[in-house]
């Protein structure tokens, strides 16, 4: 396994998940596992983790390169880009940051389903694990499709169990990714997403999505298509 971020090698791994979110997710020891493996193991010399690592693959896979992120920085590539990430990506966010046209928009003062941006502006939207919050993702993934250029591509990455279909949890307790006593109703888990996570892009209106897996069933990374 190799850090799509830095290119380094060797990884740590701590446990994240707590009790009372495995009991709202009603997941199993197995599937807290591999969560615990997308978000706490991480690569020992960037810091990324599981997560970053498969949406670096996803944007390398777009830029057509090999090369760790941090090395296409530098490339006429790197300098032309024109990146808009919504949310924070991690430890990928301080790389994408020394794109030549990076903008970044915070979650949840940029409305995923307003995107304050006129379309055709971008060669890549990036977002990770942002989705799963917002009310309506499908017409989300629209916006996010609207405001790439012909040829673009979507970035992302949402929480995902594999072993289940995608479950809208509107009538269901508040779930919360974070401290529920001090998370804002902005954090509110609205959608679970499962192994048919991929036909919500489809359905924004993307015509081809490829998936990448790291440590699979651990963490996985869309890159979805404007064609």
């Amino acid at each position: 396994m190799q850090c799509s971020v830095c290119g380094g090698t060797a990884f740590t791994s701590r446990p994240i998940l707590w009790d009372s979110l495995i009991a709202e997710w009603q997941i199993s020891r197995s599937e807290a596992d591999y969560v615990d493996r997308q978000q706490g193991e991480t690569c020992t010399a960037c810091g990324s983790n599981l997560r970053s690592i498969a949406l670096g693959d996803a944007v390398k896979s777009f830029l057509g390169t090999r090369e760790p992120l941090r090395r296409v920085v530098d490339t006429e590539i790197g300098r032309k880009l024109a990146i808009l990430e919504i949310n924070e990506a991690g430890t990928l966010t301080p790389v994408l940051r020394q794109f030549g046209g990076y903008v970044f928009g915070a979650y949840p003062e940029v409305d995923m389903h307003a995107i304050p941006y006129p379309s055709g502006t971008f060669d890549i939207v990036i977002h990770s694990d942002t989705l799963e919050h917002v009310p309506n993702p499908v017409h989300a993934l629209s916006e996010c499709r609207r405001v790439l250029k012909p040829g673009g591509a979507l970035c992302f990455t949402v929480p995902i169990i594999v072993g289940r279909m995608t479950r809208d949890r509107t009538g269901l307790p508040k779930s919360y990714h974070g401290d529920p006593t001090t998370a804002t109703d902005d954090l509110i888990v609205r959608t679970e997403f499962g192994a048919d996570a991929w036909t919500y892009v489809m359905e924004s209106g993307f015509n081809r999505v490829t998936i990448h897996a790291v440590g699979y069933p651990a963490a996985t990374a869309f890159a979805a298509y404007c064609e």
